[in-house]
């Protein structure tokens, strides 16, 4: 670990920031891209049955992301923690715990998705017409190929947590990149015409194990440099630290697997008007992944510096880091505002050309993208009250976007303006989380300004 000591202590903050936040973003861009290879190489079809299927299963993934940042948010915030208080045997055990915490509510999670599929893809949204084409990409993304893919966002979150950003980033994207290359040939060439969907599943599942198999050989080669370890002997002295992972991890997978249950309303509510809208919906959230993922990927390439620093108590120096990181996100959140305005038509092209999906799905974009900049706001105080293990903070909020705020929002205004008062409804829900997060952060930092008092008081006393 000494290696990256500098990297947390004492490389200039945006240098550091960028280090660990540019492979974050790439990555996460990389499986933001295969993540729309599927719907750009099913929309080839211009079947919008195929289409919404796609949309009403990515629901299911969706959700074991959620799951898998439990421990991979919650046990990599607290390894990074104690490295800066200089624990490194503890984080070890922390790291092991978190592994197996995280493939235990995996396999749970796949088997009750295989025993209840059909009823769970209805729930979501799937119609007589799209039901087929979900359960098999379902089966073989969720209840196949579930384990590597959870496993692979976990062990990357603990990747990053020591430094190790670039790592974590390669694996990711070369899944991505695999899954690109293999979609069109299961699509078009391996499967018979009429079972892209299928293909498109089998061609993620591949690439996910392909990726485990990288991030196992890298946990392998990295475990006498590192805390890194899956040892078994490790679970029991790890699982008493249960409580510091949950009080960091469950406010993340909340937050998740809200985002998760909204989307499933909106192709609920979006289904009462017909399968286009459920595929317009369907094609506008993989395109809104673009600015989702970035500020993503720039906040969790922000949470090792922030929670380092905290715990070592370089206060200077952490919010240093919250700061650049605010300053970037909303510098791109502009950026994405102006391009989605202007190209919408061009990047809904990409994925259909079905008249009255693009049409429909052109409006929609140009309204959900005016929320860009106050989601990252929102994403970037959540990631900073989880990177400090400011759990209580961190739920809070991650209820309030999602569940007690966007929830019951989406039933009024679908009440009040129908289908475009569905797609207006994700700005408005952020506009009104953005003040609870001010009202919270500014609390934080009076709490925090007392604690960097009372710590130069006892410096000074000391000396």
């Amino acid at each position: 670990m000494n290696e990256k000591k500098e990297l947390f202590e004492s490389i200039p903050v945006p240098k550091a920031l960028a280090s660990l936040a540019i492979p974050t973003i790439i990555s996460s861009l990389i499986t933001m891209i295969y993540n729309l290879a599927d719907t750009f190489y099913i929309g080839q079809t211009n079947d919008p049955y195929k289409v919404a299927a796609a949309s009403v299963s990515f629901a299911f993934p969706f959700l074991m992301s959620a799951l898998s940042s439990l421990f991979g948010m919650g046990g990599g915030s607290l390894i990074s923690r104690l490295l800066g208080r200089q624990e490194p045997e503890e984080a070890r055990k922390a790291c092991a715990f978190s592994i197996y915490g995280a493939l235990l509510v995996t396999v749970i999670y796949c088997a009750c998705v295989y025993i209840f599929m059909e009823p769970l893809l209805r729930l979501v949204g799937a119609s007589d017409n799209t039901v087929g084409y979900a359960s098999s990409y379902v089966l073989w993304v969720v209840v196949f190929g579930g384990i590597p893919a959870s496993m692979n966002m976990t062990m990357a979150h603990f990747l990053r947590s020591t430094g190790y950003s670039k790592q974590a980033s390669f694996g990711l994207g070369m899944g991505g990149v695999l899954n690109i290359i293999l979609d069109p040939l299961f699509m078009f060439v391996i499967f018979e015409p009429g079972l892209e969907v299928t293909g498109a599943a089998v061609a993620t599942m591949l690439s996910n194990y392909c990726t485990f198999i990288y991030f196992i050989i890298m946990f392998v080669r990295l475990r006498k440099r590192t805390v890194l370890s899956f040892s078994p002997r490790l679970i029991l002295p790890g699982a008493k630290y249960i409580g510091q992972i949950a009080s960091v991890g469950f406010p993340s997978a909340i937050s998740s697997s809200l985002a998760c249950v909204a989307n499933i309303l909106i192709n609920k509510l979006a289904a009462q008007y017909g399968d286009i809208p459920v595929a317009a919906f369907g094609i506008v959230k993989k395109i809104d992944m673009l600015p989702m993922n970035v500020g993503m990927g720039l906040c969790q390439g922000m949470v090792p510096l922030v929670a380092y620093n905290y715990a070592s108590k370089d206060y200077k120096r952490m919010h240093a880091a919250a700061k650049c990181a605010r300053i970037w996100g909303m510098a791109f959140a502009a950026i994405c505002i102006v391009v989605f305005e202007i190209f919408a038509e061009g990047a809904v092209g990409i994925f259909i050309r079905e008249p009255e999906t693009y049409a429909l799905s052109t409006k929609f974009l140009r309204i959900c993208c005016l929320a860009t900049p106050f989601m990252i706001s929102n994403f970037q105080m959540n990631f900073t009250f989880q990177a400090m293990g400011k759990g209580w903070q961190s739920l809070i909020l991650s209820s309030c976007r999602q569940g007690l705020v966007n929830i019951p929002l989406l039933f009024l205004m679908n009440a009040l303006f129908g289908l475009y008062g569905v797609v207006w409804t994700q700005l408005l829900a952020d506009c009104l989380t953005l003040a609870l997060s001010f009202g919270l952060y500014y609390r934080l930092l009076k709490s925090l300004r007392a604690e960097e008092a009372a710590y130069e008081q006892a410096i000074a006393q000391d000396t």
